[in-house]
């Protein structure tokens, strides 16, 4: 284990950096406080069930609750959408009736952002994180869009092309300029969560698709630590025998593995690898100048194929939408809101804009 120490295990871009090959970034994990409490709690997964239990009270008080009277944070996205589609005419009203009020309270953090310097030109807002891959989800972005075109806001709200599972990982191939990929097919891409650790190959082919415009996850491992009581140590552990699993899985099937891991990991990160705070989600303490990822996995994966492994770390809501560049070349200024066991957000500004041809 590294503690302390300044040893580089980065290059080009760097931790947390403000200036990315393709894009610069304005702001990101703004914290804006209301009456003490974090404005983007008010749109996160605890918001939810909080909405939730409000709206089944009426039911439980009459014997009619259609979740057998469980508490609320035991009801997952997927229970709601199944009892969305399937449930009866009440128990859909009361699916509309949460999805209403989360995106009313959705609203007021979007206004507020939107008045913050790194806000007040973004064009249009991506959705991504763990709600947007159900269908609640979708309904309360496009909810959410509706009640700020009401309102006359001028800003698009549209959901992440990608998966959201595999946004986190697609976005790390933008972490460093292309040219360092060439002779390359894959990559190793980490995306650490509130909930859940993510592992995956993310393959490539620069020859006939630059840009990464065809990157995809094409092997991936997953572990809810969330539902585990381990230490910050032995969840790191956890996370580099991923690793090193899904560069094993790469080594045998023959792909050309850049030497290279692109991290996404809630928090500030400042330029040494550290993180300064925002990570009280995650096992243990992560926000410590003592404790570094970068230099932990690069110590314990000294090598990809034949030459040392450059691991590289960001903000994993910059990393998620990292993942939309592809889709982003028609305007200057963009941002995204990821929604799960908090509110991630970041802000964009491309450095170059596709001109829309003349007729």
């Amino acid at each position: 284990m590294s503690e302390g120490g300044t040893k580089s295990t980065s290059f080009l871009c760097g931790h947390g950096s403000a200036r990315l090959p393709k894009i610069e970034i304005h702001s990101y994990n703004i914290e804006l406080k209301d009456d003490g409490a974090f404005l983007g709690d008010r749109a996160s997964k605890k918001a939810l069930a909080q909405i939730l239990d409000k709206a089944r009270k009426p039911l439980i008080k009459e014997g009619r609750d259609p979740f057998d009277e469980r508490p609320s944070p035991e009801i997952g996205k997927k229970e709601l959408d199944r009892a969305l589609e399937k449930g009866n005419a009440e128990t859909a009203g009361l699916i509309h009736t949460v999805v209403e009020e989360f995106s009313q309270e959705f609203a007021v953090v979007v206004r507020r952002l939107l008045k913050e310097k790194s806000w007040k030109d973004v064009e249009r807002i991506l959705v991504g994180g763990g709600m947007r891959g159900h269908r609640i989800g979708e309904l309360a972005i496009g909810r959410l869009s509706a009640l700020l075109k009401a309102e006359k806001i001028d800003v698009e709200i549209v959901p992440i092309a990608n998966d959201p599972d595999d946004a986190g990982l697609l976005g790390a191939v933008q972490l460093a300029p292309e040219w360092v990929f060439k002779g390359h097919d894959a990559i190793v891409a980490v995306d650490i969560g509130g909930t859940n650790m993510r592992v995956g190959l993310v393959g490539f082919d620069l020859k006939d698709a630059p840009g990464f415009t065809d990157a995809a996850v094409i092997e991936r491992e997953i572990w809810c630590h969330a539902e585990d009581d381990v230490t910050r140590d032995a969840a790191v552990d956890s996370l580099i025998e991923m690793i090193a699993g899904i560069v094993r899985k790469a080594e045998k099937a023959q792909r050309k593995l850049a030497p290279f891991v692109g991290i996404g990991c809630p928090g500030i990160v400042e330029a040494d690898g550290s993180i300064d705070r925002g990570t009280q989600n995650l096992p243990g303490n992560w926000a410590s100048a003592r404790f570094n990822l970068p230099e932990r996995i690069a110590e314990a994966l000294p090598l990809i194929g034949e030459f040392d492994t450059q691991v590289i770390l960001h903000n994993d809501a910059v990393v998620q939408g990292l993942s939309e560049i592809p889709n982003m070349s028609d305007i200057r200024h963009w941002g995204i809101l990821t929604l799960g066991t908090g509110l991630g957000n970041a802000s964009f500004r491309n450095r170059s804009v596709r001109k829309a041809k003349s007729k």
